[in-house]
Protein backbone atom coordinates (compact mmCIF):
# COMPACT_ATOMS: atom_id res chain seq x y z
CA UNK A 1 0.00 0.00 0.00
CA UNK A 2 1.78 3.10 -0.91
CA UNK A 3 1.05 6.49 1.29
CA UNK A 4 1.90 9.46 -0.99
CA UNK A 5 1.76 11.99 1.40
CA UNK A 6 2.16 12.16 5.34
CA UNK A 7 -1.20 13.53 6.12
CA UNK A 8 -2.80 10.63 4.13
CA UNK A 9 -1.11 7.81 6.70
CA UNK A 10 -4.27 7.72 9.36
CA UNK A 11 -6.77 7.07 6.39
CA UNK A 12 -4.24 4.04 5.30
CA UNK A 13 -4.03 2.74 8.53
CA UNK A 14 -8.01 3.02 8.81
CA UNK A 15 -8.14 1.39 5.51
CA UNK A 16 -5.99 -1.25 6.68
CA UNK A 17 -8.00 -1.98 9.93
CA UNK A 18 -11.47 -2.19 8.07
CA UNK A 19 -9.67 -4.72 5.82
CA UNK A 20 -9.48 -7.19 9.06
CA UNK A 21 -5.53 -7.78 7.44
CA UNK A 22 -2.65 -7.70 9.91
CA UNK A 23 -0.42 -8.04 6.87
CA UNK A 24 -2.04 -5.10 5.47
CA UNK A 25 -1.38 -3.26 8.39
CA UNK A 26 2.23 -4.37 8.75
CA UNK A 27 3.08 -3.43 5.36
CA UNK A 28 2.73 0.45 6.24
CA UNK A 29 5.49 -0.06 8.79
CA UNK A 30 9.03 -0.41 7.97
CA UNK A 31 10.49 -4.00 8.64
CA UNK A 32 12.53 -2.65 11.82
CA UNK A 33 9.47 -0.36 13.34
CA UNK A 34 7.98 -0.12 16.64
CA UNK A 35 4.85 0.05 17.39
CA UNK A 36 3.01 0.21 21.19
CA UNK A 37 -0.11 -0.17 21.82
CA UNK A 38 -2.67 1.64 24.27
CA UNK A 39 -1.55 -1.46 27.29
CA UNK A 40 2.49 -0.77 26.66
CA UNK A 41 2.73 -3.97 24.60
CA UNK A 42 5.94 -3.00 22.41
CA UNK A 43 6.14 -4.90 18.84
CA UNK A 44 9.29 -4.85 17.21
CA UNK A 45 9.55 -5.39 13.79
CA UNK A 46 7.25 -5.76 11.01
CA UNK A 47 6.04 -9.09 11.90
CA UNK A 48 5.42 -8.64 15.20
CA UNK A 49 3.01 -5.73 14.36
CA UNK A 50 1.18 -7.69 11.56
CA UNK A 51 0.87 -10.99 13.82
CA UNK A 52 -0.31 -8.79 16.79
CA UNK A 53 -2.59 -6.78 14.57
CA UNK A 54 -4.26 -9.99 12.40
CA UNK A 55 -4.79 -11.93 16.01
CA UNK A 56 -6.71 -9.10 17.13
CA UNK A 57 -8.66 -7.79 13.61
CA UNK A 58 -9.93 -11.19 13.58
CA UNK A 59 -11.00 -11.65 17.83
CA UNK A 60 -11.83 -8.62 19.64
CA UNK A 61 -11.49 -6.20 17.16
CA UNK A 62 -13.46 -7.76 14.16
CA UNK A 63 -16.19 -5.65 14.56
CA UNK A 64 -14.97 -2.28 14.91
CA UNK A 65 -14.56 0.47 13.19
CA UNK A 66 -11.58 2.63 13.43
CA UNK A 67 -12.56 6.29 12.44
CA UNK A 68 -9.84 9.36 11.64
CA UNK A 69 -10.45 12.59 13.08
CA UNK A 70 -8.17 15.35 13.70
CA UNK A 71 -5.03 15.05 12.55
CA UNK A 72 -2.09 17.50 12.43
CA UNK A 73 1.64 16.88 10.49
CA UNK A 74 4.85 18.34 11.78
CA UNK A 75 7.80 18.12 8.80
CA UNK A 76 11.12 17.19 9.83
CA UNK A 77 13.31 17.69 6.86
CA UNK A 78 11.61 16.70 3.48
CA UNK A 79 11.95 12.93 4.13
CA UNK A 80 10.49 12.19 8.16
CA UNK A 81 7.31 13.78 9.41
CA UNK A 82 5.38 13.31 12.78
CA UNK A 83 1.70 12.54 12.54
CA UNK A 84 -0.68 12.53 15.15
CA UNK A 85 -4.40 11.59 14.52
CA UNK A 86 -7.30 11.06 16.93
CA UNK A 87 -9.24 7.85 16.43
CA UNK A 88 -12.45 7.00 17.25
CA UNK A 89 -13.25 2.90 17.39
CA UNK A 90 -16.37 1.21 18.09
CA UNK A 91 -17.74 -2.25 17.84
CA UNK A 92 -14.88 -3.66 20.37
CA UNK A 93 -16.34 -7.02 21.55
CA UNK A 94 -15.91 -7.12 25.59
CA UNK A 95 -14.11 -10.24 27.42
CA UNK A 96 -18.14 -11.00 28.07
CA UNK A 97 -18.77 -11.04 24.73
CA UNK A 98 -20.63 -7.75 24.58
CA UNK A 99 -20.11 -4.99 22.53
CA UNK A 100 -18.00 -2.73 24.56
CA UNK A 101 -18.70 1.00 24.52
CA UNK A 102 -16.58 3.49 22.09
CA UNK A 103 -13.23 4.92 22.96
CA UNK A 104 -10.75 7.31 21.64
CA UNK A 105 -7.51 6.89 20.98
CA UNK A 106 -4.68 9.81 19.50
CA UNK A 107 -1.96 7.38 17.21
CA UNK A 108 1.46 9.37 16.68
CA UNK A 109 2.88 8.13 13.86
CA UNK A 110 6.83 8.76 13.05
CA UNK A 111 7.41 8.64 9.38
CA UNK A 112 10.05 8.49 7.04
CA UNK A 113 9.78 8.51 3.01
CA UNK A 114 10.46 5.88 0.75
CA UNK A 115 10.88 5.29 -3.15
CA UNK A 116 7.29 4.20 -2.51
CA UNK A 117 5.86 6.38 -0.57
CA UNK A 118 5.40 7.13 3.53
CA UNK A 119 6.20 4.14 5.55
CA UNK A 120 5.79 4.22 9.38
CA UNK A 121 8.86 3.73 11.63
CA UNK A 122 6.86 4.30 14.97
CA UNK A 123 3.73 4.42 16.45
CA UNK A 124 2.42 5.04 19.86
CA UNK A 125 -1.09 4.55 20.75
CA UNK A 126 -2.86 6.29 23.42
CA UNK A 127 -6.39 5.74 25.30
CA UNK A 128 -8.26 9.36 25.25
CA UNK A 129 -9.56 9.36 28.75
CA UNK A 130 -12.03 12.39 29.11
CA UNK A 131 -11.34 14.41 32.25
CA UNK A 132 -8.47 12.78 33.86
CA UNK A 133 -4.63 13.37 34.09
CA UNK A 134 -3.20 11.08 34.93
CA UNK A 135 -3.08 7.14 35.94
CA UNK A 136 -2.39 5.78 40.06
CA UNK A 137 -1.85 2.26 40.77
CA UNK A 138 -3.78 1.35 43.90
CA UNK A 139 -4.12 -2.16 43.24
CA UNK A 140 -5.10 -1.73 39.74
CA UNK A 141 -4.35 1.33 37.41
CA UNK A 142 -6.80 3.88 37.53
CA UNK A 143 -7.25 7.13 35.55
CA UNK A 144 -7.44 10.37 38.04
CA UNK A 145 -7.82 13.93 38.15
CA UNK A 146 -6.00 15.84 41.34
CA UNK A 147 -7.80 18.87 40.05
CA UNK A 148 -10.73 17.11 41.70
CA UNK A 149 -9.29 16.79 45.32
Amino acid sequence: MTVSAPADFPKAFSDAWQSRDGQRIGALFAEDADFVNVTGLWWRDRAAISKAHDYALKSFFSDTILQPGVTTTRMLGSDHAVVHCRFRLSGQIAPNGETAGPRQTILSFVLRRTRNGWQAVSAQNTDVVPGKETHVNTGSLTAVDYRDT
